[in-house]
């Protein structure tokens, strides 16, 4: 999710774990299994290093994509969180959720605070773009930098002028004019607590089920919907929305084509232009979709068949590096590519997967 290049993936489906200790979570900086991750979250990548935000840490991680190196880029590791702009370790988070790149800035969906942030890589200057953190900050309301509200914004993206962010208790998709901080409601209605419901149409007449992941090929947006369990499709122009994957409100395990196929709590997303990949959070799968087909099918790891509402399903979770769905995973959650690679946060392990 965010920072995703738009090259066709050739992937031989191989996993492997390139960060963290499965099952060790902490807040050591170091070099592949010896670095130490607490509940991960978002990631992003500029192709030099992956960015990483570690929710449950409150910070932002970066890692070397050519050594593994861990090191701790912004916050500092607090239970209780914060909100503070700063340089680097002077800043504070509150659940950093999803997080993008234009490969100048990072842009992190502090979900705790219903802010987003921006950080400057070349410096590490963090500062508030939209939105106020603190008691009853929660809401809906459009406006200009901290005059917008969000409510537990989860995934967030960019095509370079705009972020586009997914307010999941909001049940909305929002954009942000980078250059101005003006926050508009592109899809949806800001409807906190009105449970799972899912319609096809266009802005305002859309409505979203806890939208979580998003990502964008320029002209369109792509969303999971954890609560509905499918994929939309956004057209960015016209705020039209369409449910291309999943059928709403039936969750389970099954790959083919549109409204055949079924998600488990699908979260992250990202794109290669020619197809998303999704981490499918709660059947421990990582599976993807061929855009011109809408046909789905399981690139990594494994869940058990579901055929009907009623009987459930859940994934087969573990640590296993392998190949295809001799790999498992333990409740992947957001997903990112640099044009060679997939990288995912695999938060029950506290862990970041490769899949070459």
């Amino acid at each position: 999710m965010g920072g995703a290049r738009q090259t066709p993936l050739t992937l031989s489906n191989t996993v492997s774990t390139m960060v963290g200790s499965p099952g060790n979570m902490g807040l050591t900086d170091g070099a592949g299994s010896i670095s130490r991750l607490k509940g991960p979250y978002g990631v992003a990548t500029d192709g030099i290093s992956l960015y990483v935000a570690d929710g449950q840490s409150n910070t932002i991680r970066r890692v070397s994509l050519a050594t593994g190196t861990v090191c701790t880029f912004a916050g500092t590791a607090s239970a209780a969180g914060g909100s503070a702009d700063g340089v680097g370790v002077a800043a504070s988070f509150y659940l950093p959720s999803g997080i993008t790149t234009d490969g100048t800035n990072l842009y992190v969906a502090d979900s705790g605070n219903n802010t987003i942030r921006k950080i400057v890589i070349a410096s590490g200057v963090v500062s508030t773009l939209a939105g106020t953190a603190g008691i009853n900050s929660a809401g809906g309301a459009d406006g200009t930098g901290v005059v917008a509200q969000f409510h537990t914004p989860h995934g967030i993206t960019t095509d370079g002028t705009n972020l586009y962010v997914a307010d999941a208790a909001n049940n909305t998709i929002r954009k942000i004019v980078i250059s101005s901080g003006v926050v508009t409601t592109l899809a949806g209605v800001a409807s906190f607590g009105a449970g799972c419901n899912h319609i096809d149409g266009t802005g305002t007449g859309a409505q979203f089920a806890t939208p979580s992941g998003i990502t964008t090929d320029g002209t369109n947006l792509y969303v999971t919907e954890r609560c509905s369990h499918t994929v939309s499709k956004i057209v960015i122009s016209t705020g039209q929305s369409t449910t291309i994957a999943g059928m709403p409100g039936l969750w389970g395990y099954i790959d083919g084509a549109g409204a055949s196929a079924q998600f488990n709590f699908p979260s992250g997303i990202t794109t290669d232009g020619s197809s998303l990949y999704i981490a499918d959070e709660s059947n421990d799968a990582i599976r993807k979709i061929d855009i011109a087909t809408q046909m789905v099918s399981t690139v990594a790891g494994l869940a058990l068949a579901n055929t009907s509402f009623s009987s459930g399903s859940t994934g087969y979770a573990g640590s296993t590096d392998g190949i295809g769905t001799a790999a498992r995973f333990s409740l992947p959650r957001e997903i990112t590519s640099d044009g060679l690679s997939l990288y995912v946060t695999d938060r029950g392990n506290h862990t970041i997967r490769k899949i070459q």
